[in-house]
């Protein structure tokens, strides 16, 4: 009589090996005023820029930053209240920040840097 050997069919674990982790890189030192940041500072933000007389009225008329120049424009408008209460991405125009959008009622805040920059020289 023949026998028909059976295999035995046995699944063992792969076993994991601890690999050892890659030693980091040593970073050069830093160098210039924003060290850890990429570089140096971008200078066309901070060339100081003159406003025309419409946007004198809102920053002044010394020659400032574009960077200040925003920070003041939206300190003007939070001071005055413009920003429209049910769309906080809107912002109405009173007397004063008309000149500056060109005659429109009402720009978006994304709008707002484009506008504000047309009258910078």
């Amino acid at each position: 009589m023949a026998t028909k050997s059976k295999k035995k069919t046995t699944t063992k674990a792969k076993k994991t090996v601890a690999r050892p982790k890659a030693k980091a890189k040593a970073k050069p030192a830093a160098k210039g005023k924003r060290a850890g940041r990429g570089g140096a500072a971008n200078s066309a933000f901070m060339k100081p820029m003159k406003p025309d007389a419409a946007l004198a009225a809102i920053v002044g008329d010394d020659p400032i930053p574009r960077s200040e120049v925003t920070k003041r424009v939206w300190a003007y408008i939070k001071k005055k209240g413009l920003q429209d209460a049910k769309d906080k991405r809107s912002i109405n125009a009173d007397a004063t920040l008309g000149p500056v959008l060109d005659g429109k009622k009402k720009v978006t805040m994304f709008e707002l840097t484009k506008h504000v920059n047309n009258h910078l020289s």
